[in-house]
């Protein structure tokens, strides 16, 4: 087993851009309009890290883990760049942008040419991590931790460090174990592993006894798998509709032994590669790709929403950053909030009025919603309007909206005529509309009567609740005045207070939709369910946190798009479980941000009610058998205590219609967070399964104390494969946590 990236084993070895980065070079580090210093910057020797001079005087060198890092932006593309340098050094400027909460690093090189050579070299070996098989990623982890255990450097590894190494890898074993594994690499009898033989300790601590369980059962061709055996484990076991031509491609796809392959077989090494790729995924591969019909009418399809989007901490003292909005729409968040106030120097500012947080240039946002929103999807994005604004400052939000958004704006209806429905996310692919108050009915753009410059019209009832809540405010004004040039561009989505579902259906175009906070809105599910659905067959209807959540914390989206509302508003900042939940819904359909409604969310004819479950096409009872069989390579969670270990467990949850709703766990496994195995079985009874959501959740067992957090994974079940099947794992955040794993087995039967 190699041990090093820059031999080949990452797959770039020779590369001039790998070369680059491992000679490094000079580059100014950007903290503040007077804090820029030169830093030497380069690409460690494990090719997984990079160097460079702390600012501290007691730490001489500072690294990072390519893995941590999200993404790599040219130009002034972050907060401390736009605040802190010259546009002059637009082209030479670039960011690195960490998928955690660590703070961007922002740079100048001293020339265009170099900015380009830094970003396409951190791109292409940032891109190579994430590209790199299960098993590779496996060996890097595995030999970060061997390179930490080898405390004399010398490439061998005693009794000693083998156990030092082995409390690296999350595994606490008995001394009995941990010298019986050693003796029976130690083939030298040297008293010290080196070279072959660490890859015989390698392939022993690896050896996983479930794969070859499954495996023999199926091998039956010189102990191999042949095609027919492959194709009768892809049938039974995995319940897929496979034939001799597709078990034949995933041979040729993942076989590693050439003679095997040219046999048309499958090793168990081969097997296992299968397993640990998107074929052997929990989640169905034909839905990480736009699947469903995207023809529909807008109001047929859940979007993925976020709330007060510019926050990126608390909502009361915390920043407010452009960054939030690169942040959510790099996450397919379709939907965002503006809350727009004046600023000084008449330019109009983004924050959360009444409170503490920072503001942010309202010019700044639209650039920087311009320039990302069409990064991970291309259906359109709806900005939210909450506008507090003057009459002259809200003239200039809409010349910044026109000029910035350019055609991408939709400022009138698509076609000739006057509309009687939505278009469909399709038709506005690569488009932008605008949410926010109008002064008149669309009809008036189709006559010659739209001649009033100014009006005043009732505030939005998120900007009323807000106003009610702060103190200082003594007057409760409940109207504004709105500036003509501002209402003109709020097209398919013109905000109107919602007094009731029958005066909606009255007396509402298909384009006034509502603002509901979640107290009303939760009342009106519990209460009015089919009255909700109906009104969401042919309006649009927004959810936002309530006023008093001022950490930011969330509400549960579910009940709500039980309901069929397609603007479920959610703090994207707050990593949560409601926030797993959401990455959920929409991790299908290419994860473009839209999932179509069930059918019968779209039809009028429906009775659905998710409260009250009746006979109908909703109601289709299955019986989910999941078995629980093991974890690997689970990540260490108390740094502060390097001998501590994991108790792992695991949670099984379904979240849907109140009659599916459930929560199952395993036992925990005493100190082995490397390769626990549970062995564990449960059923769950679904009754609505196009609106289920099934939950894979890690967690540290602590008798003293709540349990902490280690990965988890959401999805619908309409997306989940059967048969045996690795579930990845995913940060509190949503990033993948790299080579830890969940080994299950699902099974969807028919009541």
């Amino acid at each position: 087993m190699e041990s090093n990236g820059k031999d080949g084993k990452n797959g770039l070895g020779g590369d001039s851009d790998l070369n680059f980065l491992l000679t490094g070079g000079d580059l100014i580090k950007v903290r503040s309009k007077s804090w820029q210093k030169s830093r030497f910057i380069k690409l460690m020797e494990d090719c997984r890290s990079i160097g460079y001079p702390s600012d501290k005087i007691f730490k001489r060198e500072k690294t990072f883990l390519l893995d941590d890092v999200d993404s790599v932006r040219l130009g002034r593309q972050s907060d401390g760049l736009i605040k802190y340098t010259d546009p002059s050094e637009e082209e030479k400027c670039f960011s690195i942008i960490f998928k955690k909460k660590e703070k961007n690093l922002d740079f100048i090189a001293s020339s265009k040419e170099e900015a380009q050579q830094w970003v396409t070299s951190l791109e292409k070996v940032v891109n190579n991590m994430r590209n790199l098989s299960h098993k590779q990623r496996s060996e890097h982890w595995i030999i970060e931790a061997m390179r930490k255990a080898d405390k004399n450097r010398d490439n061998k590894m005693s009794l000693k460090e083998l156990k030092v190494f082995l409390k690296q890898l999350n595994i606490d074993v008995a001394d009995i174990y941990a010298e019986e594994l050693f003796r029976k690499s130690d083939k030298s009898n040297s008293g010290t592993l080196e070279d072959t033989e660490i890859k015989e300790f390698y392939d022993l601590l690896t050896y996983r006894e479930e794969i070859d369980v499954i495996y023999k059962k199926y091998a039956k061709t010189d102990g191999e798998m042949s095609t027919t055996d492959l194709l009768k484990f892809l049938l039974n076991e995995q319940r897929e509709q496979a034939t001799m031509e597709s078990a034949l491609k995933l041979i040729e796809k993942y076989e590693v032994d050439e003679t095997a392959k040219q046999e048309k077989h499958m090793t168990k090494d081969g097997f296992l590669m299968y397993l640990h790729h998107e074929e052997g995924s929990i989640f169905n591969p034909a839905h990480s790709s736009v699947y469903q019909d995207m023809s529909q009418p807008l109001n047929h399809y859940f979007i993925s929403s976020s709330h007060n989007t510019y926050l990126m901490e608390d909502q009361l003292k915390g920043p407010s950053s452009t960054e939030a909005y690169i942040k959510a729409l790099m996450k397919s968040c379709r939907c965002v909030e503006l809350d727009c106030w004046d600023g000084a120097n008449g330019e109009p500012v983004i924050y959360h009025g009444y409170t503490l947080t920072s503001k942010v240039p309202f010019k700044d946002v639209i650039k920087a919603i311009k320039d990302f929103a069409f990064k991970k999807s291309k259906f359109p994005v709806i900005l939210s309007l909450e506008n507090h604004c003057t009459v002259e400052q809200q003239k200039l939000m809409a010349h910044y909206l026109i000029s910035i958004l350019g055609d991408d704006l939709v400022t009138k209806p698509l076609g000739t005529t006057m509309p009687t429905n939505f278009p469909s996310p399709e038709e506005l692919k690569g488009k932008f509309l605008i949410k926010g108050k109008r002064m008149n009915k669309l009809d008036a753009m189709f006559s010659n009567n739209d001649t009033v410059e100014e009006e005043m019209v009732s505030e939005e009832d998120e900007a009323e609740e807000c106003k009610e809540k702060d103190q200082k405010a003594k007057t409760k004004k409940a109207k504004i005045k709105l500036a003509k040039e501002l209402s003109d561009i709020v097209i398919y989505c013109k905000s109107v207070h919602f007094s009731g579902f029958e005066h909606s259906r009255d007396n509402q175009a298909f384009y006034e939709m509502s603002s509901f906070k979640e107290s009303k809105a939760f009342n009106l599910s519990e209460t009015s369910a089919t009255a909700f659905i109906h009104h969401n067959i042919d309006k649009l209807s927004r959810i936002y946190p309530a006023g008093t959540r001022t950490d930011s914390s969330n509400y549960n989206p579910v009940p709500m798009w039980n309901v069929g509302c397609q603007f479920v508003a959610l703090n994207f900042q707050t990593p949560s479980k409601e926030m797993h939940i959401n990455q959920g819904r929409f991790v299908q359909n290419g994860f473009c941000g839209y999932v179509l409604k069930p059918e019968f969310q779209r039809s009028l004819s429906s009775q659905f009610d998710p409260n009250s479950l009746t006979n109908g096409p909703w109601l289709q009872k299955k019986i989910l058998h999941v078995m629980v069989i093991s974890a690997q390579q689970l990540p260490k969670l108390k740094k502060d205590k390097q001998n501590s270990i994991v108790d792992p467990l695991v949670k099984v949850e379904i979240f849907g219609v109140p009659a599916d709703n459930g929560s199952k766990e395993t036992h925990y496994i005493k100190n082995n967070g490397f390769n626990p195995i549970w062995n564990v079985r449960f059923e769950f009874a679904i009754h609505v399964p196009e609106l289920a959501l099934v939950r894979f959740m890690l967690e540290d067992y602590d008798s003293t104390s709540q349990n902490d957090f280690i990965g988890q994974y959401c999805l619908p079940l309409t997306s989940v494969q059967n048969g045996y099947r690795h579930v990845p794992l995913l940060t509190k955040r949503g990033d993948i946590i790299p080579s830890a794993e969940l080994f299950v087995h699902t099974m969807l039967l028919d009541c």
